[in-house]
């Protein structure tokens, strides 16, 4: 019992569940993630049954409950995803691993709900559509769009295929995401001559020496160094736009470029197998390909898109050729001019 107690005061006490104008992202740790998340879904499985049951084709026995449904998980899985990426650790991983297929599972169960799908379209074939508002009309639209491409309309099997193509596309991402960070930390260059970094102003050389050191070099300081760079954005824009050592500015530039491109972090297969899946996806819901999935929800269309593009790439491309040539000239560069060189 008093283990069943310490339990619950946990869950009680746990920053994920309780109420806030603003996310608590200095109180959540890693142990908050699983219990966090699945006392949360359990919560809303509880009100999703609710809104099922009870569910009428109105503002507010429809689209308020499952708003605040969708939206209490939207917030509380985004503290968690943001942290990941501004405070990773193996913990946080481990638990988002953990609790995202049930998450994935929960939002794929709430898009292919028959009752929700039907009191939607319940709404617009009602005789007061035409009375409703532009807005809740293209609320309504949305979500009707929206569950059908989340394959409420497909059949048991095709269903259950779909749900199986969804999980794995997330766990792909969610590596794909990694991998990323990972090469971008990966990246460490330390430099002990100033002269390899002149150009670069006071405050880039302060978070450089700083760098360095909680890498292990405790005597280093913004005048005198050494100096870490990394790939980490404020230290990459600052090398690019302000360092005068073009070695070292080719060395950053290429490093971001070719990131989680090879070894054990290689992006590579990951990319083919989320193309893959998408595909499988698209037909699955009798589309052409992913792109046309991708526009479905969109006011746009793919020909639209790439009609768009061929317009902007025509209309600029002299502009753009002059306005290089003019760089060129006014910064009398003597050397070819390479992708480093351009200011990000």
């Amino acid at each position: 019992m008093a283990s069943s107690a310490s339990v619950d005061d946990n869950i009680e006490s746990n920053p994920l569940l309780q109420d806030f104008d603003f996310p608590p992202f200095d109180v959540v740790e890693a142990k908050h993630v699983r219990p966090g998340i699945r006392a949360l879904l359990k919560k809303l499985e509880s009100d999703l049954d609710e809104l099922e049951k009870t569910v009428e084709p109105s503002w507010p026995k429809l689209v308020e409950p499952l708003e605040k449904i969708v939206d209490r998980l939207t917030v509380v899985w985004g503290i968690v995803n943001h942290l990941k990426a501004v405070k990773d650790t193996a913990e946080l991983r481990a638990a988002i691993e953990e609790v995202q297929p049930e998450k994935v599972k929960f939002l794929l169960r709430v898009g292919q709900s028959k009752p929700i799908y039907n009191a939607f379209k319940a709404i617009q074939e009602s005789p007061d559509w035409k009375s409703l508002s532009e807005a809740r009309k293209r609320i309504v639209e949305t979500q009707i769009k929206e569950a059908v491409l989340n394959g409420v309309s497909l059949e048991d099997d095709k269903r259950e295929q779909f749900n199986k193509i969804e999980q794995e596309l997330e766990r792909l991402s969610h590596k794909f995401s990694e991998n990323v960070l990972d090469a971008t930390k990966k990246f460490e260059k330390l430099i002990t001559d100033k002269k390899e970094i002149e150009g670069l102003p006071a405050t880039s050389l302060g978070l450089a020496a700083q760098t360095a050191v909680s890498k292990g070099h405790e005597n280093a300081t913004a005048e005198n160094g050494p100096w870490m760079i990394t790939l980490d954005a404020p230290c990459l824009f600052a090398v690019m736009q302000h360092a005068r050592n073009r070695a070292l500015r080719e060395e950053v530039y290429r490093a971001n470029i070719t990131r989680a491109s090879s070894g054990d972090l290689d992006n590579t297969p990951i990319i083919n197998q989320i193309l893959k899946l998408r595909m499988e996806k698209a037909r699955l819901l009798n589309y052409n390909n992913y792109a046309e999935v991708s526009m479905a929800t969109k006011m746009a269309t793919v020909d639209k898109a790439e009609e768009l593009l061929e317009k902007l790439r025509s209309a600029s491309w002299n502009a753009a050729v002059q306005g290089i040539m003019q760089e060129i000239v006014s910064c009398r560069v003597e050397n070819e001019l390479s992708p480093q060189n351009m200011h990000m």
